[in-house]
């Protein structure tokens, strides 16, 4: 690993490297805060997908990417007069000194717990300067709705609003589960798109409580499906046929003999 002095000086780097695109690479002086923001998103994807497979190297790699979009960002902010990176790392560093009481305040030693902390987090972060004044006031509209719900329920929790026990939660999937099958025997497109987006809501609630990351578990899912369905589709092909040719039964055999084997 490297020494404190070590990792200044890489930063260093980052910053004498783009401070020279912007002035040396036609691509890079193009450039824009808005320009760069759709590739951000890209970036953050990518680091999530090396963190769900255990790859360290990959995520090193693709923190080192997204830091540079960072340093973009705060180059151009330079530029406008706006804030620059000392601006953006003083607010970080102000924000989580209030934000920890229990280290760097009057409170520093004080015997406390992980959950005792996060039960209160939100209603510290209210006490913010210049910070969000209302608990869902941060969660941004753009959020991806899985990200989205998790967020409100986590800030939620924060502000102690939740189920007193996990398994209080299962009566109210049940219920929102009854209230689609409802809305679909009704076939009202609005009613049924919103009982299913309280479903879905209340289904990612309970993979909260439970620790369980929905995003992961959707995706395990996706990845399992896939796997299976590419078996059956691959044995249909191997035999001269195509999927169309089957009826429901005969596809649900094929699919039911890659489940078996594992896949």
């Amino acid at each position: 690993m490297h020494t404190r002095e070590e990792k200044v000086a890489a930063f260093g780097r980052l910053l004498d490297i783009m401070d020279k695109l912007r002035k040396e690479c036609p691509w890079n002086a193009a450039q824009t805060i808005e320009t760069i923001r759709p590739m951000t998103e890209e970036e953050v994807y990518e680091l999530s997908d090396t963190i769900l497979k255990g790859d360290r190297q990959g995520t090193a790699k693709e923190i080192g990417d997204l830091l540079y979009h960072m340093v973009f960002y705060a180059c151009i902010g330079e530029e406008e007069g706006a804030f620059d990176i000392a601006d953006s790392l003083n607010k970080v560093c102000d924000k989580m000194v209030f934000r920890h009481p229990h280290v760097f305040g009057p409170e520093a030693g004080k015997p406390t717990t992980a959950k005792e902390i996060a039960d209160t987090w939100e209603l510290v972060k209210a006490k913010e300067k210049d910070g969000n004044k209302r608990v869902m006031a941060g969660i941004p509209d753009a959020m991806p709705a899985i990200l989205k719900a998790l967020s409100m329920q986590e800030k939620a929790r924060g502000c102690g609003f939740d189920w007193e026990q996990k398994e209080d939660v299962w009566p109210k999937v049940q219920e929102e589960c009854g209230e689609a099958m409802e809305a679909c025997e009704e076939n009202d497109p609005k009613h049924m798109e919103e009982e299913f987006g309280d479903l879905l809501f209340a289904v990612i609630n309970a993979s909260r409580l439970y620790g369980i990351d929905p995003e992961a578990a959707l995706n395990g899912a996706c990845s399992k499906f896939r796997r299976r369905f590419s078996y059956m589709e691959e044995q249909v092909l191997q035999s001269g046929r195509k999927l169309a040719d089957l009826t429901l039964a005969q596809m649900d055999a094929i699919w039911d003999e890659g489940k078996a084997k594992g896949l």
